[in-house]
């Protein structure tokens, strides 16, 4: 058992601790990436110098926040809570030199957004970044989430938050959220055996569509589509009335809704992702792109039912 002077020592040790601002944004990096070499590819670094940068952070720390075991979670405890400090610390300290920088940014952003991810607290982050750089313009367009990535693909937008199914994501992309898909309906919808389930489906651009008309095993009676909306809004009112069943993630589900399984090809995961463009050297568009990392908030998602 520690005496009194063994806790004193220990105590001052912990507060002699540095957090190296390099070694907080690999570890965000990490998070964000799925893992140390993704994270390298991602900070233009090798996976060894990433790899040094952490471990420096654990000595420096005196705890493990990797846990490099396999099947495991990538951060442990501890480094889930680091990754919540780090992340505010760097959001303040890109901040601070944006905001004393001598040359500031300028230019035009174009920015993808899906209709869901205005609905959380992306305009107060993309007002917080206008403040600190009124000289750079960003341009947002609100489209599916396919529309997108053609458009990133295209050179047509420099930045876009989009949905992906979680297999597809790319190694370059910034994962901000993961999330399930469910098959629901309105307790009041009635399903009627041997006849087609009433399909609610978003437009001829929704990746959700196209899995749910394609996916193996369908149901023995298939589906009909009976209404095609482009607009959450829509889709959740259609599906409160009962005229049918649809596909919708977890964020978006409501007590007055049912879960349905039964006779359902079960659906994969999503995860919402931050993905740069042709454009992601300029400067502009890597400013945007740390303030939309480095806020913990803006797209968590909503509490599900």
């Amino acid at each position: 058992m520690k005496d009194g002077n063994d806790r004193k020592e220990s105590y001052a040790e912990r507060m002699k601790a540095k957090l190296d601002i390099g070694a907080l944004r690999a570890l965000c990096a990490i998070a964000d990436r799925g893992g140390v070499s993704r994270a390298a590819a991602s900070l233009a670094l090798s996976q060894s110098a990433v790899s040094h940068k952490i471990k420096r952070l654990e000595e420096s720390l005196g705890c493990a926040v990797l846990d490099r075991r396999a099947g495991h979670p990538l951060l442990t405890r501890e480094g889930e809570k680091l990754l919540r400090f780090a992340r505010r610390i760097l959001a303040l300290h890109d901040d601070a030199v944006s905001t004393l920088s001598t040359e500031p940014l300028s230019g035009h952003i174009r920015l993808g957004v899906t209709e869901d991810a205005t609905s959380g607290g992306l305009s107060s982050v993309l007002a917080r970044f206008t403040r600190l750089q009124p000289a750079v313009r960003v341009q947002i367009g609100v489209a599916q989430s396919r529309i997108i990535g053609d458009r990133l693909a295209s050179g047509e937008l420099d930045v876009g938050v989009l949905q992906v199914f979680a297999e597809e994501r790319r190694a370059d992309d910034v994962t901000l959220a993961s999330d399930a898909l469910h098959w629901v309906k309105s307790p009041d919808l009635a399903m009627e055996t041997g006849r087609p389930i009433p399909l609610l489906t978003f437009d001829q651009d929704c990746f959700y569509r196209d899995w749910a008309l394609h996916a193996e095993p369908p149901p023995p009676s298939g589906f009909q589509i009976v209404i095609e909306c482009a607009s959450i809004a829509g889709i959740l009112s259609a599906v409160k009335a009962g005229l049918g069943v649809t596909l919708l993630n977890a964020r978006h589900l409501q007590p007055d809704m049912e879960i349905v399984t039964d006779g359902f090809p079960t659906p994969p995961d999503i995860a919402y992702v931050l993905r740069a463009g042709r454009s992601a050297h300029t400067s502009s568009v890597k400013a945007l792109v740390r303030t939309l990392t480095s806020d913990a908030d803006w797209h968590r998602p909503l509490s599900p039912r």
